[in-house]
């Protein structure tokens, strides 16, 4: 039987080598976990600093740090909400959109050099495995639930 959890790690060992390498954008050098929190504040509409630490499944007060980090690098503006001023709500900076899109574009055009190695059926398989592996993943006990499913 194939060694299951060999193979996971393999993957993600080889997605976070890439991930590590190649967040520079715009001047800016990206960490990993930069670069999910600002794809997160990207892709929710309006959403708050709880709202995005829980997508990502972050301790608040970790996740704090990175956004002071990424505030102080104009990427990322915190606001008060308009309803409720106790709530912050997080947005990207002109900047900030131009380094998510830029880390978007780089991302795309390495997954597209991975499957180019790949004909339209096993690229079609492998992209339903892993929503058919998502959505199980989403349903089992021992997964963190998040808004990504």
């Amino acid at each position: 039987m194939e060694n299951v959890r060999g193979l996971f790690q393999i993957m993600t060992r080889r997605f976070g080598f890439l991930n590590k390498n190649c967040c520079t954008a715009g001047g800016f050098e990206i960490s990993l976990v930069q670069s999910h929190i600002l794809y997160e504040i990207d892709r929710q509409t309006k959403p708050s600093i709880q709202q995005v630490s829980e997508s990502l499944g972050t301790d608040v007060t970790t996740f704090s740090r990175q956004i002071q980090a990424l505030i102080k690098m104009n990427l990322v503006k915190k606001v008060p909400d308009s309803e409720d001023r106790r709530v912050q709500v997080l947005s990207l900076t002109t900047e900030g959109k131009y380094v998510a899109a830029t880390i978007d574009h780089q991302m795309n055009e390495y997954l597209d050099e991975v499957f180019s190695h790949m004909n339209d059926f096993e690229k079609e398989t492998v992209l339903r495995s892993i929503k058919l592996l998502n959505g199980a993943m989403a349903k089992s006990s021992m997964c963190c639930i998040t808004p990504l499913g």
